[in-house]
């Protein structure tokens, strides 16, 4: 049982710790001038990054990049660029998992013993379950912090936002057991509660001012970047994380910010494939999902709020269910599709590890490479200008299915999943003549090329594809 004095004591070495601790502990590093990436002032379902409307599409790895010292961000950032991915998930080190956690073979969430990098630093007491000395949370790593900050240049030069994940839930013992905040970890007295615990605002055994102690130093330390997103918590759901303990790290992320030049979008994780928001802090501007279905951007799109994809897995380690999944959420009003990839990790950061049939999800360079197509697609379009239309198709063939992005008066874009040959689509197309493409989702090439009139109801039939194909009309 933890004694009430060393709470005491910690407090007021946090207390300390916040006020001194500034953006000033370790040299800043080269930044781009421009506003960090915002919610687009004309439509808030889609980002503002660098003066261009953005929908962000990723395919990135475990969210290791920055705990785990074995990984080579820079080889990562340099195979994302060059493969037109835009985002990446990046866990702070508040959390870390053993080897061999969820069967995911080279995870790189579970360094390998003692190559595991921590915000706070390593006392003079050995006994860290994964090898070294325990964790002093009252003093920051400043090589930690030296790497976070090279790290989240380095992808803003190569154009990648960075969703940074301050915290995750205790999926079971075996991440507790290595977490710097369990009392065995660490030499502060704190941290002695269950795992279910540890995110409470009532039950914490003192780890609530830790983790605001946290969040007030990784967001003042990437205050200057423009590339960077603040996720509060990874799954929270998972584990009943109680919504209030979420709205106070929301309004610390807040409060922090208000004294520095810049201000971050902040990211709320809301459920697994589809549910409804429940009310947030003010200052989230972005809804997420794993392993999203369209109909979580459905019941969520008149919230007027970016609505995510950024976890995918659980269909095997084939490219197609989730290239139709990054689909079907973009073109019904998603903002953002990050798929989980594991053909990145340590030593295979260029994302060539052929990892196995197990593996609880997929990812290689063909897959990135369709999803440059998506990306190509979208930003194609003036999609800021288009709004979801389930009106517009008014029949299919009888197995395939079609979400549809209009701009009456300028382009229509459908993606068709199902079916196959002899697909036939019905549309009510407006007025004018409309130049037709059919696009290949998988190589991005025009297939079949038609101009239609307008004004009346329209029967397209589709070239012959296997699973699913994308239509854009463009008024002449």
């Amino acid at each position: 049982m933890m004694s009430f004095r060393p709470v005491v004591v910690l407090a007021a070495s946090l207390a300390w710790f916040s006020a001194s601790s500034s953006v000033r502990d370790i040299p800043a590093v080269q930044t781009a001038t421009s506003a960090p990436i915002s919610i687009h002032p004309e439509n808030p379902h889609y980002f503002l990054w660098r003066g261009k409307p953005t929908v962000l599409i990723g395919s990135g790895e475990h969210y290791g990049a920055l705990l785990n010292l074995d990984f080579d961000y820079r080889t990562y950032f340099d195979a994302l660029a060059a493969d037109g991915m835009m985002v990446t998930r990046l866990f702070s080190g508040s959390y870390v998992e053993p080897q061999g956690s969820f069967n995911i073979a080279r995870n790189t969430l579970a360094p390998a013993p003692e190559r595991f990098i921590s915000p706070w630093a390593r006392s003079t007491h050995s006994g860290y379950a994964n090898g070294g000395n325990r964790f002093d949370l009252t003093r920051w790593d400043l090589s930690y912090f030296e790497r976070l900050k090279t790290l989240a240049a380095y992808a803003q030069n190569k154009g990648v936002v960075i969703e940074f994940t301050l915290f995750c839930p205790m999926y079971e013992d075996t991440q507790w057991n290595l977490s710097p905040m369990n009392a065995v970890n660490n030499v502060n007295g704190v941290g002695n509660v269950g795992r279910l615990d540890v995110f409470t605002p009532d039950r914490s055994g003192g780890l609530l001012a830790i983790q605001e102690a946290l969040t007030r130093k990784l967001v003042a330390e990437l205050n200057p970047l423009d590339n960077v997103i603040f996720e509060i918590m990874n799954e929270p759901y998972v584990r009943a994380v109680p919504l209030d303990w979420q709205r106070r790290i929301a309004e610390v992320i807040v409060e922090t910010e208000r004294g520095l030049p810049k201000k971050h979008l902040i990211s709320q994780n809301i459920a697994n494939k589809s549910g409804t928001v429940q009310p947030a802090h003010p200052g989230v501007s972005v809804f997420n999902f794993h392993y999203a279905v369209a109909e979580a951007v459905d019941a969520n799109y008149d919230l007027n709020r970016v609505i995510g994809d950024n976890e995918t897995g659980f269909k095997g380690t084939a490219d197609t269910p989730y290239r139709l999944e990054a689909w079907e959420v973009v073109m019904s009003g998603g903002g953002m599709f990050n798929h989980l990839d594991y053909s990145f990790a340590a030593g295979y950061e260029n994302g060539t590890f052929a990892y196995p049939s197990t593996q609880p999800g997929g990812g290689n360079a063909g897959f990135r490479r369709q999803m440059r197509v998506l990306r190509d697609f979208i930003h194609g379009l003036d999609f800021v200008a288009m709004r979801p239309d389930r009106a517009i198709v008014t029949s299919t063939t009888a197995g395939a299915t079609a979400r549809a992005l209009v701009l009456p008066s300028k382009a229509i874009a459908i993606f068709v999943k199902g079916g196959g040959a002899a697909t036939r689509l019905t549309l009510e197309v407006p007025p004018g003549t409309w130049a037709v493409e059919w696009v290949d989702t998988r190589s991005g090439a025009t297939v079949l090329r038609t101009t239609v009139a307008g004004g009346r109801p329209q029967v397209l039939d589709a070239p012959t594809y296997e699973t699913d194909i994308a239509l854009r009309l463009l008024r002449q």
